[in-house]
């Protein structure tokens, strides 16, 4: 009991002693001066409170943004890629997080981009349809219509024949995207004249859209402004679409055009009174006059 009692005193006059107090505060020092350094060094670790704008990378490809130096401040990763015609291959089109936005140093960055190979696709069977149809099937298919080869036969305006490359290509095989396919269309018993179609302020896949349905083909570009972009429409068309001189299928009409960007195109389109245009614009070539 005594011994107890004995044991309890010396506890305590320990920890009254100046030497635990000491030890107790050197020990709390310590412990505090860890806490500060850690909070710190992880500030420091994560960039606490440092914040970068995230650029717009649409158009570069990884090599380009490698050599801005661009991954010093963030990480990137490639997560998907689709067929693009329009932009070259590797480029970026789709990014997350979205540009502008503020982000952490070290963020990760993820990209879609524009596939390097070149999407295959099946050629269709146009044999036998209408020009219209194939027409439709080809862009459906990603293909564009070429020249139109026209050949006497009874079934007008039918197709007779595909070609990819100056070659018969055949329903099934494998071709690029985008390949363009000539068709040999058959003109009927008798030739026959066709309307032009109005083409004036159309955009340059409109119009020959609209010249390959009315069953002409395109014939020379000419571009009247010094740049080339998106925004060209056609300025002028020869022939006119008022001309009284007899056109045939096959023909070939020549397009100008202008950048909607830098010519007013809506004023442009006032001087053709509709009373002046003698075919519709929507005029598709149905319509033939035979003779």
């Amino acid at each position: 009991m005594q011994e107890q009692e004995a044991r309890k005193k010396g506890i305590i006059q320990f920890l009254i002693s100046k030497t635990f107090i000491l030890n107790l505060a050197i020990a709390a020092v310590v412990i505090l001066l860890l806490f500060f350094l850690l909070t710190r060094y992880l500030k420091v670790f994560t960039h606490h409170g440092e914040e970068l704008t995230v650029p717009d990378f649409s158009g570069y490809t990884m090599h380009e943004i490698d050599s801005l130096g661009y991954s010093e401040n963030f990480d990137f990763f490639v997560i998907d890629s689709l067929y693009d015609d329009e932009n070259k291959k590797g480029a970026v089109v789709l990014q997350t997080p979205q540009p502008g936005l503020r982000v952490k140093q070290g963020r990760n960055i993820y990209f879609t981009v524009v596939a390097s190979s070149t999407e295959m696709v099946l050629a269709p069977d146009l044999k036998d349809l209408t020009l219209r149809q194939a027409i439709n099937i080809l862009e459906s298919a990603r293909l564009k219509t070429g020249k139109l080869i026209y050949k006497p036969s009874l079934y007008k305006n039918a197709v007779l024949e595909q070609y990819w490359k100056n070659d018969t290509v055949f329903p099934g095989d494998t071709i690029p995207r985008g390949s363009v396919i000539d068709l040999e269309i058959g003109s009927g018993e008798r030739n026959y004249r066709i309307p032009v179609p109005f083409l004036i302020g159309k955009t340059r896949e409109e119009a020959i859209y609209e010249l390959n349905i009315a069953s002409f083909n395109l014939g020379s570009e000419f571009y009247m402004d010094s740049i080339v972009d998106k925004n060209q429409r056609v300025y002028m068309q020869d022939p006119s679409w008022d001309s009284e001189d007899a056109w045939f299928p096959g023909d070939s009409i020549h397009l100008w055009y202008r950048s909607d960007s830098l010519f007013n195109f809506e004023d442009y389109m006032k001087t053709f009174l509709p009373d002046s245009l003698q075919v519709d614009s929507l005029n598709t070539g149905e319509d033939t006059f035979e003779f």
